[in-house]
């Protein structure tokens, strides 16, 4: 029979789950979920994922004139010459510690790499926990925040936002599943989906049973795990037919067991979309030379490289904007 579903006090990492981790065991934790992902150590890696050190692929960019002529005269970098960036390595392939166990690599590394470039600074990475990072950053410990960190309405009131891809949530399914396609509530009528507890993910599919139940269809049945190890398990086993996590997880999950595909996307903010977002802090003027930089790495081609190198092309915008319409508050 297996484990009954729980509802657990999932980790945070990024904006999916919301619950409060004790600060002495923060960067335990956020080892332990890298560890976890990565598959313990890189014998289990992915091989279509570089976890080295050295990142010999990495991507690299062109000064941006326009860019660097954006940035406010007598704004003060924490360190001169230098774009100090905050990095929360919770998990591949957005970031994670390298398999030397010190070197943080990923997609977020990599973009703040090539806006580093762009802007004719030498780039500095600060491995945070993630729920660390408001204060990390309004007290100016560092230039932004590159870390998955989405737009909402509430952030905006202390922080401003140049966006560099989609807030997406990915639909995975065995790869010998029936289930095709999920891009709307009637397509996840009657299914058995994984959902982490108190996420946006859930609050979005309780939604989307309500729809399913007025339009004369059968609910969603949720299920609820107490890790990626129970909820991957009861899909391999055919307890649950479909998981939903970020869409990044599960690329990366998808790529090392090999036994696992996505049949479709679903936006953090539906039925609107939701971007990520390079976050700065308030009025310092700074976003709007990172959106300038990063519009030029879009136009350059340089923005898709980078998403392509890390499996992530799903999550690339047209255009990069400052200070969006985010999630409402709740």
């Amino acid at each position: 029979m297996g484990p009954a579903p729980v509802r657990p006090p999932f980790i945070c990492y990024g904006d999916t789950e919301f619950v409060t981790i004790h600060p002495s065991f923060r960067t335990m934790l956020a080892a332990l979920v890298a560890t976890a992902l990565i598959g313990f150590g890189p014998v289990k890696a992915s091989d279509d994922f570089d976890l080295s050190p050295q990142q010999p692929g990495r991507v690299r960019a062109a000064k941006n004139d326009a860019a660097i002529a954006a940035i406010p005269r007598g704004f003060k970098f924490v360190t001169p010459g230098t774009f100090t960036v905050a990095v929360a390595p919770g998990g591949p392939p957005l970031a994670t510690y390298a398999t030397d166990a010190k070197t943080v690599v990923g997609a977020d590394p990599d973009y703040a790499s090539a806006i580093a470039d762009t802007l004719g600074l030498k780039l500095e990475l600060v491995p945070v926990a993630w729920i660390d990072w408001p204060l990390g950053l309004t007290s100016g410990k560092y230039d932004a925040v590159i870390s998955n960190v989405g737009v909402t309405e509430q952030r905006k009131e202390k922080f401003d936002f140049s966006t560099y891809r989609q807030g997406l949530h990915g639909f995975f399914v065995k790869t010998d599943s029936k289930v095709a396609s999920i891009n709307e509530p009637k397509d996840a009528a009657g299914l058995r989906i994984i959902v982490g507890a108190g996420t946006n993910q859930e609050r979005i599919l309780l939604k989307w049973s309500d729809e399913d139940v007025q339009a004369g269809l059968k609910p969603i049945e949720l299920q609820y795990y107490d890790d990626d190890a129970a909820s991957l398990l009861a899909l391999q086993s055919n307890r649950a037919d479909v998981i939903v996590q970020p869409h990044a997880q599960l690329v990366y999950i998808a790529a090392r067991d090999k036994n696992i595909k996505r049949v479709g996307t679903l936006s953090a903010g539906w039925p609107d979309r939701s971007d990520v977002a390079i976050t700065t802090r308030k009025g310092s003027g700074l976003a709007a030379a990172l959106t300038t930089a990063t519009n030029g790495l879009i136009n350059d081609g340089t923005y898709a490289k980078i998403l392509d190198h890390w499996h992530l092309s799903e999550e690339a915008l047209a255009k990069s904007e400052t200070n969006p319409p985010g999630l409402p508050k709740y």
